[in-house]
């Protein structure tokens, strides 16, 4: 067993290359073998976003606090609350991020395959994050 107390973990800022605004990512737990999941509390500021992306096996988000968006390529940006679960099955193209008026937290679990958990893209543009601007 191994317990990892609240305010134990370090947090570090989300890459500007991989984000849009001020994100906080606090790693949970890693994959060890023959283990392959990992997690993270990524909490986003008021219209902060993650660059386009998709994983080799899928990603599952859970919505812990704020009300945030998440868009697959091609389809509408849906609100998310929380209490929603977020499932993008493996390889399909995806962002998510907060509000322009909240910040938002999910917890991100997604598992590794060959070493990788992510591929990252083009960061998403504001017209994409503003459909209702339009």
């Amino acid at each position: 067993m191994d317990i990892k107390r609240n305010g134990s973990r370090s947090s570090s800022e989300g890459p500007r290359e991989r984000f849009t605004g001020k994100v906080r990512v606090e790693p949970l737990s890693q994959a060890n073998a023959p283990g392959r999941a990992q997690g993270a509390k990524v909490t986003f500021e008021p219209s902060a976003r993650t660059a386009w992306h998709n994983h080799p096996l899928g990603q599952t988000l859970i919505v812990t606090d704020g009300r945030g968006f998440v868009q697959s390529d091609g389809g509408p940006v849906e609100e998310i609350h929380p209490g929603d679960v977020i499932s993008f099955p493996p390889g399909e193209k995806h962002w998510h991020g907060a509000t322009p008026e909240s910040a938002m937290t999910h917890i991100a679990i997604q598992e590794e395959l060959d070493g990788k958990v992510v591929n990252w893209m083009e960061k998403v543009g504001d017209e994409q994050y503003h459909p209702r601007r339009r």
